[in-house]
């Protein structure tokens, strides 16, 4: 059932947003049960405060017991202060009042449990034949401590699945690697333009199928935000109500731009503190950018390129998939969801005669040294030479500038998207 206020899609005040929260609880029946909530952490933007104090509220008289526990995926685990931040209260104020907050471990095996496996036949069905392997589904052991799980997160245009929320929160928020990498490494195949943006898509299918896996009941509440304000929320089925919520931002998430830009400033928000999630500001505007464009991430605030994979994407560097896979010798070691990431943050293009040629060049405007830069195969751009502002409404001379990028997606007003199989045939004016 859609759950937002009546009328046009407006912005829910707090007021309006804490009347459909206590209106959605009281449909559900959780008198009595051990409840555990499941949240995504402070890379997405949804007014957690608010729900949190919400769901404390208007629960804790009701269950048995209330926690929360947050869907880090691979990011790092948040310190007190982060949770305090997001939450706003500390792990220490939460067990005062009897609720318990927990980090997500996905790289502990003693934190996780199996729960089964997609079946080789299964995974090649899925995905096309893309993917010819099983793959393992862990979870965190700790669900298994509930009755019921809510799943309360967000749904933003998403470069892996399509559309984030719902059934992702599990999986890679509180999963093992096996799964992450595999489902990753799938976008990566069909690549970000094909995906992200798209409802129903190969790795949704596979989150889907691994979430049947889960023998736990579980009521998803998926809000649709809309830069900091939230406009609808959804709840019920992990499916259905995710679905709508799709459908809803597909309409406030998505702007359409009648031509693309030779040159794109994104400027990342501060919630996006290293490369491996500040690279959304490149997905959500890779469909605007013109070949042989660039595309500027403007973000003097970031200083790492991944706390927890960095290791790795300074051996491999930033290259297309096409590289990748005419040099999978390089990499083969390298967990599959880190080669993703690579490709998405750099976008597509073509590997010819031991030479790669991307569409669009991807440049760092950051608190990265140039040095590091290179050595992962990114431009580089000292961030005080450039004021994102002396470019603001330029887009007629083919300059498009986007604050707070990174979860509002860009597209063609004419429906194209920048499309491998056409610079793989050289249709176009480089590279070839």
């Amino acid at each position: 059932m859609m759950n937002e206020l009546d009328g046009p899609a407006i912005g829910l005040s707090d007021s309006e947003l804490k009347q459909l929260i206590f209106r959605e609880l009281e449909k559900y029946s959780f008198e009595g049960k051990r409840i555990l909530v499941i949240v995504p952490d402070n890379t997405r933007t949804i007014p957690l405060q608010l729900f949190f104090s919400s769901f404390q509220n208007a629960l804790l008289k009701r269950v048995k017991k209330l926690d929360f526990l947050i869907a880090l995926g691979t990011h790092p685990a948040m310190t007190s202060e982060q949770i305090r931040g997001h939450f706003g209260v500390t792990p220490s104020q939460a067990k005062a009042s009897g609720i318990n907050i927990f980090n997500h471990q996905w790289d502990e095996p003693s934190q996780l449990k199996l729960i089964g496996t997609l079946a080789e036949e299964q995974v090649k069905k899925i995905t096309g034949g893309l993917l010819s392997e099983s793959i393992p589904v862990a979870i965190n052991k700790k669900i298994f401590e509930y009755d019921e799980l809510i799943i309360l997160g967000p749904v933003f245009p998403h470069e892996v699945v399509g559309f984030s929320g719902s059934y992702k929160y599990l999986f890679p928020g509180i999963s093992g690697p096996e799964i992450i990498h595999a489902f990753h490494w799938l976008s990566a195949l069909i690549t970000n333009p094909k995906t992200i943006g798209h409802r129903d898509t190969p790795p949704r299918q596979v989150i889907n199928q691994a979430a049947q896996l889960v023998a736990i009941p579980m009521t998803a509440f998926c809000v649709v935000m809309k830069g900091k304000v939230p406009f609808g929320l959804f709840t019920g089925d992990p499916v259905e109500s995710w679905q709508q919520a799709v459908g809803l931002s597909a309409q406030v998430n998505v702007v359409y731009k009648p031509k693309p830009f030779p040159k794109v400033i994104s400027i990342a928000p501060a919630m996006y503190s290293e490369l491996w999630v500040g690279g959304k500001c490149m997905y959500k505007l890779e469909p605007v950018v013109d070949d042989g464009g660039e595309i500027i991430i403007y973000a003097p605030h970031l200083k790492d390129v991944s706390i927890t994979h960095g290791k790795y994407l300074m051996e491999i560097g930033y290259h297309t998939r096409d590289y990748f896979l005419a040099n999978w010798e390089k990499c083969q070691h390298v967990p599959k969801g880190i080669v993703a990431h690579s490709t998405q943050v750099k976008g597509i293009g073509t590997y010819k005669n031991g030479k790669e040629y991307p569409r669009i060049q991807v440049t760092l405007a950051t608190g990265l040294p140039r040095e590091l830069c290179e050595s992962i195969n990114l431009g580089y751009l000292d961030y005080r030479s450039l004021n994102p502002d002396d470019y603001l409404g330029k887009e007629e001379e083919g300059i498009l500038v986007v604050p707070n990028a990174g979860e509002t997606l860009y597209r063609l007003q004419d429906g194209t998207t920048p499309d491998i199989d056409r610079l793989q045939r050289g249709e176009r004016s480089f590279g070839k």
